[in-house]
């Protein structure tokens, strides 16, 4: 009796031990914890002590009357999570979802998964898997979502993908995966949705795609695919999404496009497609965006596209489309963005596009479009933010009310034929950040009204007739960093408001008829890169604090009436590139501080002046300067031997001074012409000048100028000169041929030429 007792005490001791040690799914799932790193310990209540992993944080199960408790999800998603997935995770067999997204997980998915079976949900995205999809993923026969798109996955896609025949959708994009895409997949019949965005996947799109039927997004953009666009593809009938844009897709876009009822959004932009676009794209009467850019597509915009009546953004710039802008579209009056810009397009713009009300973004730039901007452009568009219209051929007069709602940011209207005055409906522009009317015919004042404009940060108004001074209202538009007026008939100072535009970096009001002091509040423009003040009146000694600008790298004064020293303090300016002060009246000699300016590198000129003195030394520690012009001055004495420093000089002139002795030994010296030092008393004893300067230094044929060691054959350049020119006629003679838009703008330009011919003769004549 007591020995049977001892026996039922240590089997009852044996169960209670077995019954208190952890099932084998929460060893499973402790082997897992093992090999990462749990920086915020969410899985702190993982503990070997309990009996079940089923109160463990992210741990799902479910029980059956008479069985143990298994575990079906397991949910680490968003936890800072690092490391690599165990293969342990194989062993977790009765798992159905398994969220491991948005972690750090690393390394290889384990082949082990295809032990899951049960497996319907599995999402890995946003993490760092790397190595190729195991092809043990066919397993999962069950499965029915597959994320596991941003990580850096590589390989080709597993052929077994195509076992998964209760697959919805599929997710990899963002990741390095390669090869083809296999056909194999195309047999997934539930599939709704099929990313592989943003790969390296290569090859064609197999025709197999059209077995699909209840595919509703098929996104492949962003890939290396080849070939053609497969008219299969018609026959996904459920289609919503079709994003095939930045790959290399060639040929027609196919008719069978037309077929997809419920798609509204279409994306084949940034691929070489051709051929026109098909009219059946009208069939699409529930598409929403269209974007056909940047391919090579010809002929002319189908009018059927005005029966897409929800249609909000159309782009089809850069292609090659001619024929008119079809009057259809302005009954798209959904359309937010059109852009139809880079084109051979003709005609005028459609008089109804005044009335698209929603419109945002309207872009037609570089086409040839002719006549007048609708009228009412802007008036009606309540949230009109870009209206660009550069290099046409438009006339007429800038819309009075492109401002009317204030919302507009950009405003392109450059290289066109329009005259009349910049309007005052232009203070309505608050919002207003890029004003570009170059190269137009416009004329009148710049109004005072562009004071109004405090978020404008480029005005460009090169290359038309406006007149008068610069409002001194200007300076309330104090976010412009580049103001450029090159080429117009501006008179009068400049405003000393100018100095409150600190964000200013760009300052061009070259060849225009300003006078006046170069105002010292200038200075207060520090962030200055490029200051253009060429070609005008202006008079007077140079303000010392240019030498604060410590961003500026092009300096350009030439031909002015300045004059008194060049400021010493311009050798400060440790960044300049480029300095151009010829054609004044500067005088004394020239600061050695120039000497300093170690970025100088496109050219320093102070050609044309009253200077005297010696050359200094200093200038031979430009290192990088290729160009050195400082003819037609008063400067004596010699050649700075230091000169011999300057490897990088290209061209130089010292012509017209008073210069005397010997050139220093430069090669560059040795192989110019006499020219170079016309009108110098220095050649006498030169080891360099072989022949007697000549009289004359003019490009008058017959001059006599120094002869290289080498000479030409004569023969041989006039040859080779009527060969090359020849070949460059008929080049351009080709090119006008096939590129009607540069063919048109070339008779444009002999159009105007003739014009200016004939009233230049009837002004003269009379």
């Amino acid at each position: 009796m007591g020995g049977r007792l001892v026996e039922f005490l240590l089997v009852s001791t044996l169960l209670v031990s077995v019954s208190e040690e952890l099932n084998s799914e929460g060893q499973y799932l402790l082997e897992l914890k093992n090999r990462l790193q749990d920086e915020l310990n969410f899985l702190s209540n993982w503990n070997s002590a309990d009996q079940t992993p089923c109160g463990w944080t992210g741990v799902k199960c479910s029980t059956s009357s008479g069985y143990q408790p298994v575990v079906w999800s397991l949910d680490l998603h968003s936890m800072n999570l690092s490391g690599m997935l165990s293969p342990s995770i194989g062993g977790l067999i009765h798992l159905k979802h398994l969220d491991l997204s948005h972690n750090q997980f690393r390394g290889d998915i384990p082949k082990e998964i295809g032990n899951c079976s049960l497996l319907t949900f599995l999402y890995l995205n946003e993490n760092g898997f790397s190595s190729p999809i195991p092809e043990e993923i066919g397993n999962l026969s069950s499965l029915e979502v597959f994320e596991a798109y941003n990580n850096d996955l590589s390989g080709s896609l597993p052929r077994s993908t195509g076992n998964l025949q209760n697959l919805r959708k599929f997710r990899i994009g963002g990741n390095a995966i390669s090869g083809n895409i296999p056909a194999e997949i195309c047999t997934c019949q539930r599939l709704q949705y099929l990313g592989l965005a943003d790969n390296q996947i290569r090859g064609e799109i197999p025709k197999e795609i059209g077995m699909l039927g209840n595919l509703t997004y098929l996104w492949i953009w962003k890939n290396q695919l080849s070939g053609f666009i497969p008219k299969e593809i018609g026959n996904c009938s459920n289609l919503e999404s079709l994003s095939l844009q930045k790959n290399g897709l060639v040929g027609r876009i196919p008719l069978e496009i037309g077929n997809l009822k419920f798609l509204n959004k279409l994306f084949l932009y940034h691929n070489e497609l051709n051929g026109s676009i098909p009219r059946e794209i009208g069939n699409l009467s529930l598409a929403v965006e269209i974007d056909l850019s940047d391919n090579y597509l010809t002929g002319e915009i189908p009018t059927e596209m005005g029966k897409i009546k929800g249609l909000r953004l159309l782009q089809i710039f850069l292609n090659q489309l001619t024929g008119v802008i079809p009057n259809e579209l302005s009954s798209l009056r959904n359309l937010t963005i059109l852009d139809l810009s880079n084109n051979y397009l003709g005609g005028p713009i459609p008089y109804g596009f005044q009335y698209l009300t929603e419109m945002i973004f309207l872009r037609l730039s570089e086409n040839s479009l002719s006549g007048i901007i609708p009228h009412q452009l802007g008036r009606y568009m309540t949230s009109l933010a870009t209206v660009e219209f550069s290099d046409n051929y438009l006339t007429g007069k800038i819309p009075p009310h492109i401002c009317h709602h204030g919302k507009l940011i950009r405003l392109s209207l450059g290289f066109n034929k329009l005259y009349g005055k910049i309007p005052t409906g232009i203070k309505n522009c608050e919002r207003l950040k890029i004003l570009d009317l170059v190269g137009n015919r416009l004329t009148g004042t710049l109004p005072s009204e562009v004071g109004n404009l405090v978020n404008l940060y480029s005005l460009h108004l090169d290359g038309n007739n406006l007149t008068g001074p610069i409002p001194p209202q200007i300076g309330n538009c104090t976010m412009l960093q580049s103001l450029q007026i090159v080429g117009n008939h501006f008179n009068s100072e400049l405003p000393k408001e100018i100095g409150k535009l600190s964000q200013l970096i760009v300052f061009n009001v070259s060849s225009n008829f300003l006078t006046g002091q170069i105002q010292s509040e200038i200075v207060n423009c520090k962030r200055l890169q490029r200051l253009d003040l060429s070609h005008n009146s202006f008079v007077d000694s140079l303000p010392k604090e240019l030498g604060t600008l410590s961003q500026l790298e092009n300096l350009k004064l030439s031909e002015n009436k300045f004059s008194g020293n060049i400021p010493a303090s311009l050798g400060s300016l440790s960044r300049l590139i480029e300095l151009q002060m010829g054609g004044n009246e500067f005088s004394g000699e020239i600061p050695e501080e120039l000497g300093y300016l170690s970025s100088l590198q496109v050219a320093l000129n102070l050609s044309y002046n009253n200077l005297s003195g010696s050359i200094p030394l200093e200038l031979g520690k430009l290192a990088l300067l290729e160009v050195l012009l400082l003819n037609n001055n008063h400067l004596s004495g010699e050649i700075p031997t230091a000169f011999e420093s300057l490897l990088s000089l290209v061209e130089f002139n010292f012509s017209y001074n008073n210069l005397t002795g010997p050139l220093p030994a430069m090669k560059l010296f040795k192989n110019m012409t006499s020219c170079s030092f016309t009108g110098n008393p220095f050649y006498k004893g030169n080891p360099f000048l072989l022949v007697p300067l000549p009289k004359s230094c003019s490009a008058i044929e017959g001059t006599e100028l120094w002869k290289p060691e080498t000479s030409i054959d004569m023969e041989t350049f006039k040859v080779s000169f009527l060969v090359a020119y020849t070949i460059i006629l008929l080049s351009f003679v080709l090119v006008l041929y096939i590129n009607p838009y540069w063919r048109q703008a070339w008779f444009y330009f002999i159009e105007i030429s003739i014009t200016s011919c004939y009233y230049f003769a009837i002004d003269n004549l009379s």
